[in-house]
């Protein structure tokens, strides 16, 4: 049986992460947000905002970061939260204390916990050395924390395709080593991050259906199943776009206009998966540039400019979202 649609969310946020750093530009309004976000989800459907919250050292104290999950909730901006570790040092009790506390305090609040956001990606998460077991354990102690609290938060982990060269080696293989039934047993959703005609040279738009179900197929049908994680356990597209500015392999302007066509080919191309692959969400990154001035890819993934002013793809996916969400 057909599921009724997909679960839409959306990063509501404007810093953007890069690999030499951050991408920033003017603050984030969050009166513009919430507009925004309403605009998008109509009064009929549900759209789930995306917040990021990392642990990145010793300066990171655990009051510091619920701090980070107490503002985010009292903006009404807490949805999909994901935790995910760049510090090599921090102590598995720590780490594990952290996400109870979470659970514990904010699972009300919470629809899904993600531990870790891109564990098999060598300058993020996986730039740890420890961050398999923080995972592992990390999924685990957030399920038997729910349980425990008697709320329902969907606990996951975060990925990337492998087939890039900066993605960590043989990470599936590991994840099925020290896996096992108990954290099989706890995961609710694999989330899975994925761009297409983003980091590489241009496709053309008829490309692209298939360029998504590569991604995702290879996904669910190769490394899923090398960790031992079934087909029953679904998949949530958790980071997905394509950004306006210059593209920096062919130097020419990438159009808002093709910026719409595209994500509405690839959202329509999920959603004609979702039964096949068991694909429940899929969510946009992200809602704002972080600096509309600057052309760079980075700087540019938003539906909207940095003063909120739509582009045509905040009208295209705000009628996908009528059309096929939930």
């Amino acid at each position: 049986m057909l599921s009724s649609g997909l679960q839409f969310g959306i990063y509501p946020l404007s810093v953007a992460g890069t690999p030499a750093g951050l991408a920033v530009g003017p603050q984030d309004n969050y009166e513009q947000i919430q507009m925004a976000l309403k605009r998008l989800r109509g009064e009929s459907k549900s759209l789930l905002p995306r917040i990021y919250l990392v642990y990145t050292g010793p300066a990171d104290s655990e009051e510091k970061l619920l701090s980070i999950v107490e503002k985010y909730v009292r903006l009404g901006l807490m949805g999909d939260l994901v935790v995910g570790s760049l510090a090599p040092n921090i102590e598995m009790n720590h780490w594990l204390a952290l996400i109870r506390k979470i659970i514990r305090e904010y699972g009300s609040y919470i629809d899904s916990l993600q531990i870790t956001n891109e564990p098999n990606l060598s300058f993020m998460d996986g730039s740890n050395p420890n961050i398999l077991p923080l995972l592992v354990q990390g999924v685990i102690a957030a399920k038997e924390e729910a349980e425990a609290a008697n709320v329902r938060v969907d606990i996951g982990f975060g990925s990337v395709p492998d087939n890039g060269p900066k993605v960590v080696p043989h990470f599936w293989e590991n994840l099925a080593e020290i896996g096992g039934e108990v954290f099989i047993d706890s995961l609710d959703y694999v989330a899975h991050n994925f761009y297409v005609d983003v980091f590489e040279p241009p496709l053309s738009l008829e490309k692209v259906p298939s360029s998504v179900e590569d991604f995702l197929r290879r996904f669910r049908e190769v490394n899923l199943r090398t960790a031992g994680i079934p087909d029953s356990i679904p998949i949530r597209i958790t980071e997905n776009g394509w950004p306006t500015g210059k593209n920096p392999f062919v130097g020419k302007d990438r159009s808002y206009e093709h910026q719409s066509e595209v994500l509405e080919t690839i959202i329509r191309t999920v959603y004609n998966l979702r039964q096949e692959l068991n694909i429940t969400h899929y969510e946009l990154f992200g809602l704002r540039d972080a600096d509309s001035s600057k052309d760079d890819l980075f700087h540019q993934f938003g539906i909207m400019r940095d003063d909120y002013t739509p582009k045509p793809a905040f009208y295209t996916f705000q009628h996908l979202i009528q059309e096929l969400g939930i």
